[in-house]
């Protein structure tokens, strides 16, 4: 099976090859056939890369152990579940879904836009073109680089194939259902913006008249924004669940990866709206999106040159030079196209006012981009100072939160006020009309919360602002659903739904900020954590806050896969008793690595948080410790709204599909359309 997966991707990148040399010259001197054949060598390589990768599940599902790859990352008492989870576990596996995400992305590129608009048809050979010089890359590291498919040799003089008896097994850390999940869902984020990628390269080579390749970018961008950020809470959750060290958000190298684009991609979704509507910010949105694909490479090349430190990170390899010059390859493609296309970019309007829609959106992305340059360089400063001066000095979360609490919170305060300015310029009275009320509700909150107690600036701040921006988001939904209710005759709720419908682009963006003021909810209960770390035996108790715990018993077990420790701990709050927990700690035999299971009680108000660390230091009891984490909650109910959101907002709104008769029914009143 290791000779059909080799064979298969060593074919697939020759095809791919064809499919890249085929496309541009067929585009350049318009020879259809030559474009149709290079796009049906597209299919053949999607179809050639899920056979090799089919190949490598095969061999792990079935124990191949005289293969390099199995024997590194899997074992025979490994779970099935968690079999599927060594695909993507090692260097090379990763690096082959990436591959394969890819292809899947050029097949469904070549298959869905057959039959495109005039307008976009001339497109998409360079679309195929661009993407399958991606798809070359990633197949030259899976066949010569990185091969997920050499086999295991015996040390000594020769090259002699060997089979040990059973593999390491996977990395403990990764033996956790969130792992399954995260990273395909994470990879489908990355690897999507060579999409939108492709369709900026294209449309700067073509230059076609009108905007229409926007809408088609606008897609693909929301789609992969979707399943990166998704990818991101799934990653985060994965952290708070399995590393036991109370939090989800650590400013890790690899978390700083993918997250920076994904700030650029939220400027790109922001900002091209002003394209759309007023012919604006030509150079910045191309920019945008080409840095955009740009730092998902540099973040994955993160994780393999072993240029930063991380729990996430692989092990360093030789892979470092070819994502270099891909990167500066990359970059001098964008640079080029830009250089040569000014005429093309030229803006068709100017800003007018600094209170406009126009110019939130202006800040929106200043601000966005500010945080992205500050995410980028406290993570590459170690290996700055590393070259500048010898020393390796690592950036702790406390410069990222210092820099990026007050840029957040200016995001949160455009994303109650952008959407509500008028374009052009805001009058004062509709400053007034639109922002009174949610003001005097966000100071209302202000004071009520101090008078409580409240003493956190940040989290005075945070809460007052996600008050504000509810009531404009609340508000809006309201002004122009009653307004259908009543000239409809229906009820509230029924001209939310109408109102939703009519705009699904404009109301999905509402449902996706409300994603973000619960997101920050979750955010701003870190600044009242408490934790304790203790040591306790049976029989003892400890407490922190009002929780009071009482260790009952240590037990042990042992299975094929790993021996473990699990503490049984009651949980007493106010003196009564809410819940028995019992966190572990387990010892993998395959891999020789020691990890905890931790156990969350999940509540909306506060998570309590609990780790067995071990056997106590004379043995005779264990060591524990618990963390209350408030509004944890929020943040992972935010991204399932978030999902909801995007999902709305990619949905034609009803009148696309209507009858015509049915489409006038529906057209929105000049009373509601006035709000819009």
């Amino acid at each position: 099976m290791e000779n059909v997966g080799s064979f298969a991707l060593l074919l697939a990148l020759a095809l791919a090859a064809y499919s890249l040399g085929g496309s541009a010259v067929g585009a350049w001197r318009n020879k259809p056939v030559l474009v149709k054949s290079s796009q049906r060598a597209t299919i053949a390589v999607w179809a050639l890369v899920t056979l090799g990768i089919a190949s490598l599940f095969y061999l792990l599902m079935t124990d191949q152990f005289r293969m390099s790859y199995v024997a590194a990352h899997s074992n025979r008492d490994l779970p099935l579940f968690y079999k599927a989870t060594s695909l993507w576990s090692g260097q090379e596996g990763s690096l082959l879904l990436w591959s394969w995400i890819l292809s899947t992305y050029a097949m469904l590129i070549v298959v869905i836009h057959r039959k495109a608009s005039p307008a976009v048809k001339p497109l998409i050979p360079w679309v195929n073109a661009v993407m399958m010089g991606s798809q070359c890359f990633f197949l030259w590291l899976n066949t010569i680089v990185a091969s997920p498919f050499h086999l295991l040799l015996a040390s000594g003089e020769g090259a002699v194939n060997m089979a040990v008896p059973d593999g390491k097994g996977l990395n403990p850390l990764l033996q956790h259902p969130a792992m399954v999940i995260h990273p395909p869902i994470l990879y489908i984020g990355y690897v999507g913006f060579a999409v939108p990628f492709a369709f900026a390269a294209a449309t700067l080579i073509v230059k076609p008249k009108g905007e229409e390749w926007i809408h088609v970018t606008r897609k693909w961008t929301m789609v992969t924004w979707l399943f990166l950020g998704t990818g991101i809470l799934l990653g985060a959750r994965w952290a708070y669940a399995v590393l036991g060290w109370g939090g989800y958000w650590g400013w890790d190298p690899v978390e700083n990866a993918s997250f920076m684009p994904w700030l650029t991609g939220t400027a790109f979704l922001h900002s091209v709206m002003m394209q759309e509507k007023k012919g604006m910010l030509k150079v910045w949105n191309m920019a945008l999106v080409f840095s955009t694909y740009l730092l998902c490479l540099f973040g994955t090349s993160l994780t393999r040159s072993g240029m930063v430190s991380s729990v996430h990170a692989f092990a360093r390899s030789p892979i470092a030079p070819y994502f270099t010059a891909m990167l500066a390859l990359g970059v001098t493609f964008s640079v080029g196209l830009l250089l040569m296309s000014r005429d093309y970019l030229r803006s068709e309007n100017r800003l007018e006012s600094l209170v406009s829609r126009e110019s939130s959106f202006l800040f929106n992305n200043l601000v966005l981009l500010a945080a992205c340059f500050t995410v980028l360089w406290g993570t590459l400063f170690p290996v700055i100072s590393d070259a500048v001066t010898g020393n390796k000095i690592s950036v702790g979360p406390a410069f990222f939160n210092k820099v990026n609490i007050p840029v957040g919170l200016f995001l949160l305060f455009l994303t109650g006020v952008g959407p509500l300015l008028a374009w052009r310029r805001s009058s004062l009275d509709g400053l007034r009309r639109n922002f009174l009320g949610p003001a005097i509700l966000g100071g209302v909150a202000l004071v009520g919360l101090f008078a409580a107690g409240m003493r956190s600036f940040f989290a005075l701040m945070t809460f007052m602002l996600c008050v504000f921006v509810t009531a404009t988001i609340v508000q809006e939904f309201y002004k122009g659903a009653s307004v259908l209710a009543r000239k409809r005759g229906i009820s509230l709720l029924a001209g939310v739904r109408d109102l939703t419908l009519s705009n699904t682009r404009r109301y999905g963006g509402y449902v996706v900020h409300i994603a973000i003021v619960l997101m920050f909810i979750g955010f701003a209960g870190q600044a009242f954590t408490a934790e304790l770390e203790t040591e306790l035996k049976p029989g003892e108790s400890a407490t922190l806050k009002n929780y009071r715990f009482d260790l009952t018993s240590v037990t042990n077990q042992d299975n094929p896969n790993f021996a473990g420790m699990t503490a049984v701990v009651d949980v007493y709050k106010d003196g009564e008793k809410i819940a028995t927990m019992d966190p572990e700690r387990r010892f993998y035999k395959a891999s020789q690595q020691p990890t905890s299971v931790v156990n969350i009680r999940q509540r909306l108000n506060e998570d309590l948080y609990l780790v067995l660390l071990g056997p106590g230091q004379d043995r005779a009891g264990v060591g524990i410790h618990a963390y209350v984490n408030p509004l944890v909650m929020w943040l992972w109910i935010g991204g399932f709204v978030n999902i909801l959101g995007t999902l709305l907002a990619l949905k034609p709104s009803r009148g696309v599909h209507e009858t015509p008769r049915r489409a006038a029914a529906l057209v929105v009143p000049d009373a509601v359309r006035a709000t819009l």
